[in-house]
């Protein structure tokens, strides 16, 4: 097997609190993943569990507290920004809201042609302009989006032209943070019909956050559930979603909604809500709302993350279902 496009090896982002306060928040806590060319990667989890950070940390917008990050066998964790931006053009970025992404002062040509006049492969965005034509194409805007700025498009079209941004400068890496949450339903759709088209023409490699399970089952061969920071199950998306073994996993997929019965899963509500990463439970993070937790053992050590291809951090699993 090629080695793998992205590796994060034992990271961790501890931030400060504010600007004059030594209180330390650990947003993202010893996780190792791996992704390979033209793979989706699903990153799973309820707000406050760490997957923007995990996804600015992938990219490299912020610079880990510890571990390694290493992208087609260079070590990205300790370079500056000089030495990251001939990489830069290899690992792009879709926002999760279209309606903040965008410059409202520019229009359409500019805003997709920024990215290759930055990068110094246009002159300037009129330059850039069959460039930027056959990047609407490819996402579906006609050559009448070129002189209009973005307060004169719907979210759907708004994020398809983020999409082409991102797009400029042929990637083969793209984290989408959330790209679909700040739009309706039926736009979402087509959305993710657009992304997974484009996967398939460009061979390109998602790194996908969401909070949308169901969404992270259909786009993604593989998914990691995050809690508070850490990665708690990993695995091939039909061992996620068929054979859960934490607990947490097990109350998200019941939280999924389905028409079909036989597509129905236990619905597990979990007590309160997950806590501030400056105020974390002993042990393992999740035992407060955990049903299987017990005392002595949960509330005093964290388990480890152990198992492959599907791996689990839990004390006391799920026993997976019979053959």
């Amino acid at each position: 097997m090629s080695a793998p496009l992205l590796t994060l090896e034992s990271v961790s982002k501890v931030f400060r609190s504010g600007v004059f306060s030594r209180t330390q928040v650990p947003a993202v806590r010893e996780v190792s993943l791996e992704l390979s060319r033209g793979e989706t990667l699903g990153i799973v989890g309820e707000s406050g569990s760490g997957k923007s950070t995990l996804a600015r940390l992938a990219l490299r917008l912020v610079a880990p507290s510890s571990g390694s990050i290493t992208f087609d066998g260079v070590a990205i964790h300790a370079l500056d920004d000089r030495a990251l931006r001939p990489l830069r053009r290899r690992m792009q970025i879709v926002f999760q809201d279209p309606y903040a992404s965008l410059n409202p002062h520019h229009d359409v040509r500019t805003i997709v042609a920024e990215p290759l006049v930055v990068h110094g492969l246009a002159k300037s965005a009129r330059a850039a302009e069959p460039q930027v034509r056959e990047l609407l194409a490819q996402v579906g805007l006609g050559e009448d989006t070129l002189e209009r700025f973005p307060s004169a498009f719907s979210g759907g079209q708004r994020q398809r032209i983020a999409i082409a941004r991102a797009l400029a400068l042929e990637p083969e890496l793209l984290v989408l943070d959330e790209p679909t949450s700040a739009l309706d339903v039926s736009i979402q759709a087509q959305v993710v019909a657009l992304l997974e088209e484009l996967q398939r023409r460009r061979g390109l490699a998602y790194f996908f956050i969401s909070h949308d399970l169901a969404l992270v089952e259909h786009m993604a061969q593989r998914i990691a559930v995050m809690y508070l920071g850490r990665i708690v199950e990993v695995g091939p998306r039909e061992a996620i979603v068929l054979r859960p073994r934490h607990p947490y996993t097990r109350a998200l997929l019941g939280a999924v909604p389905t028409i079909d019965p036989e597509k129905r899963r236990l619905r597990v509500l979990l007590p309160g809500e997950i806590p501030s990463a400056t105020r974390a439970p002993s042990g393992c993070a999740f035992h407060p709302r955990c049903e299987r937790a017990r005392p002595g053992v949960c509330d005093v050590r964290e388990p480890e993350l152990e198992g492959s291809p599907h791996a689990v951090r839990c004390f006391f699993p799920l026993d997976p279902p019979t053959p």
